[in-house]
C-alpha cells in the first residue's frame, strides 16, 4: 500500500499518454482476476460474464436506472393468459460478425441446448426451468412454451450463440470448448465487440469494436482488459496511464486516488454480499454417501447459528473493508428491499460473544478441561479449518478476525490461504470446515436461492446445504404470479437460511473504481445513481464511453462522468456528476418483482462451483 500512496503523490508518475492521431482509440480496463472461460455455457466468474456481454446479445437487457428488463434482440413480447406461452418478436437487422443473419432460429437453438439439460443448463437453467420448447415460427418470432407459469419472464439475459458455429460442438465437447480466437480469426458473435485475442486465465484480452452493431457503433475502436496480480499493481498502472479504468480496488486506494490530477475515483454500490460459509454436509452426489472431511461441529445448524453472534461485523467493515460497506445479515442485500427479509430485533446479527457462548453451551458444546469446547459427545472439536483466498486481502483479514473471535468463545481454529482456483477444488471435494467468499446479486433472487437447493449439490452449491422444506418453497416461488405472495415466499427462504446458517453473511461491500478522467468521459453508473461503471449488466458504458476529443458530446449531462478540467496551477482532480458514492452508503433501488438473479462469484480465478 505504501508504494501506491507514494506513487499517487508523486507528480512525475502521474502521466496521461495521449494516443497518436490515427491510432485506434483503445479503452483499457484493469482487473485483478482472470476470465475463467469465454464459453458462455461454462464460466462462472463476473469477469467472464463481462466478456460474454461484449461478444453476444440476449433477448432482453437491463435498464441502467433500476435493472428492470428492457428490449435487446427482442423488441417486444407477450404472454398468453395462462402464462404458458410467451411470444418474442426479434429485430430483423441483426447479423453475426461473419455476415450471416441472426434469426429466431439461433435463439431457439441456444435455448434448446439449455432446455435439453446438458452442461449448458448449469449456468442458464434458472431462466428456463419450466420451459418445454423454444420454436422459431419465422425469422423474427420465437415462441417459448412452458409447463408452468414463470415468475422470471420476460427477463432472458442468456447469450445467444450462432447455430452455424455451435452445431459442430457436441454436448460432450462443450464441457471443454474454449471458444477462443484461433489462427487470427475472431470469435463469431453479434455483440458490440469481437474477441480477437485472449485465452482464459491469461493476462490480456482484446476486443475490436463491431462497426455494424445494430445498437450503434461504439465510440472507441478497442477494449483491452489487463489482469494484475494485486490491487496495488492495478492502481499504479492507472496512475502511470497504462490503463484507463481499474475496478475492485479497496477504499484506501480509492481515497489515495481521489483528487489526483486526471483521475477520479469512487466506491460504487455493490449488489452483493460476502459470507463465511460452512461445510454443512458434503456428499458423493452419485451414492449419497458422506464425502470429504468436515468437522462434525460445522454439520450442526445449532453450532453454526451460535457463531452468528461471535462475529463483529462492524469491525469487518471498518478494518477489512476500510469502511467501504455495511454490516450484512441475509443473502438479499438492502438494495433489493422488496425481496429482503429483515431478521427480528432479538435475533439481529449483532456482536454478542456472551450469547454465542450461551448458545454453544445449550447445544452441548461445553468447555473441556483443556479450555476448548467439546462436541456434544464429549470428544474434542479440534481445530476448525478456516480457508481464505490468497488473492484477496479482505478475505484473509476476515478469517484472521474470525479466528480471534472463535478463540474468545473457546474454539480453536487455524487460517490457511489458497488461490481461488485451488479453493474451488477443495470446496467441491468437501475438504473444508469454513471459507470466506462472496456473491454478486441481480434484482431477482431466483438463481442465488437456487444455489442453496439440494439439486445444486456438487454443482453451484458451495456449502453443501440441503433442506427439502426450503426446496419446496423455492419451487413455489418460481411459478408464483402474485408479486406479494412470491416476495413472502422468498422471505421465508431467507429466514430458513438465516437460522440454519450455511452462510454467515458478513458484509455488503462497495466496489472501488478509478478512471482516467483526463482521457475518457461519458461513463454512467448502474444502478444510476450510485452504482458501478464496469461489471454491469449490459454493455452501456462500452458503447457510450468517449475519448477526450469527443467528451463534449456528454458535457453537462447529469449522471455521467465528465472530462477532467485543466489542473494547471490548480489543486488537481477530475470531475464527475452524480456518481460519487459515500463510503458505507447503501443505495436502495425500487424494483419490480419478477426479474432474475444470476449471482456471479467475485474475485476468483478457477472453476468455483
Amino acid at each position: 500500500m505504501t508504494g501506491l500512496l507514494l506513487a499517487a503523490l508523486t507528480p512525475g508518475l502521474l502521466t496521461s499518454p495521449a494516443q497518436a492521431q490515427g491510432d485506434p482509440v483503445t479503452f483499457t480496463v484493469g482487473y485483478t482476476n482472470e476470465v475463467d472461460s469465454f464459453n458462455p455455457f461454462l464460466g462462472i466468474e463476473a469477469e467472464s460474464y463481462e466478456m460474454w456481454s461484449l461478444m453476444y446479445d440476449s433477448l432482453t437487457n437491463y435498464s441502467m436506472e433500476d435493472m428492470s428488463p428492457t428490449p435487446g434482440l427482442a423488441t417486444e413480447w407477450e404472454s398468453s393468459k395462462d402464462g404458458l406461452t410467451w411470444t418474442f418478436t426479434l429485430r430483423d437487422d441483426v447479423t453475426w460478425s461473419d455476415g450471416e443473419p441472426l434469426t429466431a432460429q439461433d435463439v431457439a437453438y441456444t435455448y434448446g441446448r439449455i432446455i435439453d439439460g446438458g452442461p449448458e443448463k448449469a449456468v442458464w437453467g434458472a431462466y428456463l426451468t419450466d420451459a418445454t420448447s423454444a420454436t422459431a415460427t419465422d425469422d423474427t418470432t420465437l415462441v417459448l412454451e412452458l409447463d408452468r407459469p414463470s415468475a422470471l419472464l420476460p427477463l432472458l439475459p442468456i447469450p445467444i450463440v450462432p447455430e452455424h458455429v455451435w452445431k459442430d460442438v457436441s454436448e460432450d465437447e462443450v464441457k471443454s470448448f474454449a471458444n477462443e480466437p484461433k489462427d487470427g480469426e475472431p470469435i463469431v458473435g453479434s455483440g458490440a465487440f469481437r474477441l480477437v485475442e485472449g485465452t482464459a486465465g491469461g493476462p490480456t484480452y482484446r476486443f475490436e469494436a463491431n462497426p455494424d452493431y445494430w445498437g450503434g457503433a461504439p465510440h472507441i475502436d478497442e477494449v483491452v482488459f489487463r489482469v494484475y496480480k494485486s490491487e496495488d499493481a492495478a492502481a499504479q498502472a492507472l496512475i502511470k496511464g497504462e490503463i484507463d479504468l481499474v475496478t475492485e480496488i479497496n477504499a484506501l486506494q480509492v481515497a489515495s486516488l481521489q483528487g489526483r490530477e486526471g483521475i477520479d475515483a469512487h466506491n460504487g454500490d455493490s449488489p452483493g454480499f460476502d459470507e463465511i460459509a460452512f461445510n454443512t454436509g458434503s456428499i458423493d452426489v452419485d451414492t449419497g454417501e458422506p464425502m470429504g472431511d468436515p468437522n462434525p461441529a460445522v454439520l450442526d445448524p445449532d453450532f453454526r447459528w451460535a457463531l452468528n453472534f461471535a462475529i463483529d461485523r462492524e469491525e469487518i467493515v471498518e478494518k477489512a473493508y476500510q469502511g467501504a460497506g455495511t454490516p450484512g445479515d441475509t443473502i438479499i442485500p438492502p438494495a433489493y428491499g422488496n425481496f429482503r427479509w429483515e431478521p427480528p430485533e432479538e435475533d439481529a446479527a449483532t456482536y454478542d460473544p456472551e450469547r454465542a457462548a450461551q448458545l454453544l453451551d445449550e447445544a452441548g458444546y461445553t468447555v473441556g478441561g483443556d479450555g476448548f469446547r467439546t462436541l456434544p459427545n464429549g470428544d474434542p472439536i479440534g481445530k476448525l479449518r478456516l480457508y481464505a483466498r490468497s488473492d484477496s486481502q479482505s478475505s484473509i483479514d476476515v478469517m484472521e478476525y474470525f479466528q480471534e473471535w472463535l478463540a474468545d468463545v473457546d474454539i480453536d481454529s487455524e487460517v490457511k490461504t489458497y488461490e481461488s482456483s485451488k479453493l474451488s477444488d477443495i470446496i467441491l471435494a468437501g475438504e473444508f470446515d469454513a471459507f470466506e467468499w462472496g456473491w454478486f446479486v441481480e434484482p431477482d433472487p431466483s438463481s442465488m436461492l437456487r444455489y442453496m437447493t439440494c439439486d445444486e449439490l456438487g454443482s453451484w452449491s458451495d456449502s453443501w446445504y440441503c433442506n427439502e422444506d426450503y426446496d419446496a418453497l423455492y419451487d413455489q416461488q418460481l411459478t408464483e404470479q402474485d408479486d406479494e405472495a412470491r416476495a413472502d415466499q422468498v422471505k421465508q427462504m431467507q429466514e430458513m437460511l438465516y437460522y440454519d446458517a450455511p452462510y454467515l453473511v458478513t458484509a455488503y461491500s462497495a466496489v472501488g473504481e478509478a478512471w482516467r478522467s483526463d482521457r475518457f468521459a461519458c461513463l454512467r453508473a448502474q444502478p444510476d445513481p450510485g452504482g458501478v461503471f464496469v461489471q454491469q449488466y449490459g454493455v452501456y458504458n462500452y458503447l457510450n464511453v468517449r475519448p477526450a476529443a469527443e467528451a463534449d458530446e456528454c458535457a453537462g449531462e447529469e449522471g455521467v462522468t465528465q472530462l477532467a478540467a485543466s489542473t494547471e496551477g490548480g489543486d488537481g482532480g477530475g470531475t464527475s456528476t452524480g456518481v460519487m458514492v459515500g463510503i458505507g452508503v447503501a443505495v436502495v433501488v425500487v424494483l419490480a418483482v419478477g426479474g432474475l438473479v444470476l449471482m456471479r462469484r467475485r474475485g476468483t480465478a478457477g472453476e468455483r462451483e
